[in-house]
């Protein structure tokens, strides 16, 4: 099955610079979940949420179409890391007590997706979906750092769009779950924050497009407004959708 890949070749600045999603949305998602065997991550990436999946699962089956993705991965005990699209999943019917997509539900064939959901989860298993939108500076960086987003803005895939939506108006397959609040915040020096930028698909298909680096050219402009503070505190509005299969 063919997918839309926009970060195999930044796979390594994917690992290295992605923030790390607050450590209460999956002790919240371990306590709606019928019992805490196995979780199919689909749209794993590198792994920046299955660590934390697997901390609180037995199990964790954790599965991307990019192998230079699933290269990046950590190598833990209790995952399977594994080459597959989401929408096809080597997991047993009814074997799963938690589905899970962070970031990467706007790729898939969602239709394929949610029916191997359907599937794969037991009776009263959960399906979590969650993203962030754009990040949220300090006011010294915003002049600059809208500049930035600008310049890369018409170099987002369409599916961005589904981001900017929060997911709104998705044939989700279950009667819906009540979300709490989750923020997703850091510290980071700007290094990381640059880092960042450049794995993004748009930063990628801008390079692509225009043979020069977005992020390379507003750099000096980064660091002039940064100051001399070593990090800075960032924000990205995080959304949740979650729902219970009945049987």
């Amino acid at each position: 099955m063919s997918f839309s890949d926009h970060f195999s070749a930044v796979a390594a600045d994917y690992a290295a610079a992605r923030p790390e999603y607050p450590p209460a949305l999956f002790d919240w998602i371990a306590s709606i979940a019928p019992a805490r065997g196995l979780c199919w991550e689909a749209g794993c990436g590198s792994g920046q949420a299955t660590r934390d999946l697997a901390r609180r699962f037995d199990r964790v089956h954790a599965s991307d179409p990019s192998t230079a993705q699933i290269a990046q991965a950590p190598k833990l005990a209790n995952v399977d890391f594994v080459v597959e699209p989401g929408e096809r999943c080597a997991l047993p019917d009814a074997s799963a007590d938690a589905a899970c997509v962070a970031q990467a539900l706007h790729w898939f064939d969602r239709p394929a997706y949610f029916a191997e959901v359907a599937r794969v989860l037991k009776p009263g298993g959960v399906l979590v979906a969650w993203g962030y939108q754009d990040i949220v500076v300090p006011p010294m960086l915003e002049a600059v750092n809208d500049a930035f987003q600008s310049m890369i803005l018409p170099y987002w895939p369409p599916e961005r769009e589904d981001i900017n939506a929060a997911y709104a108006g998705y044939a989700w397959p279950f009667p819906a779950i009540e979300v709490p609040e989750f923020h997703l915040s850091v510290e980071w020096p700007l290094a990381r924050m640059l880092g960042y930028f450049s794995s993004y698909s748009a930063s990628k298909r801008y390079r692509e497009a225009t043979g020069v680096d977005a992020v390379a050219t507003v750099r000096q402009q980064f660091e002039s407004a940064w100051g001399d503070a070593p990090m800075q505190q960032l924000h990205w509005p995080l959304f949740v959708h979650a729902f219970r299969k009945q049987y």
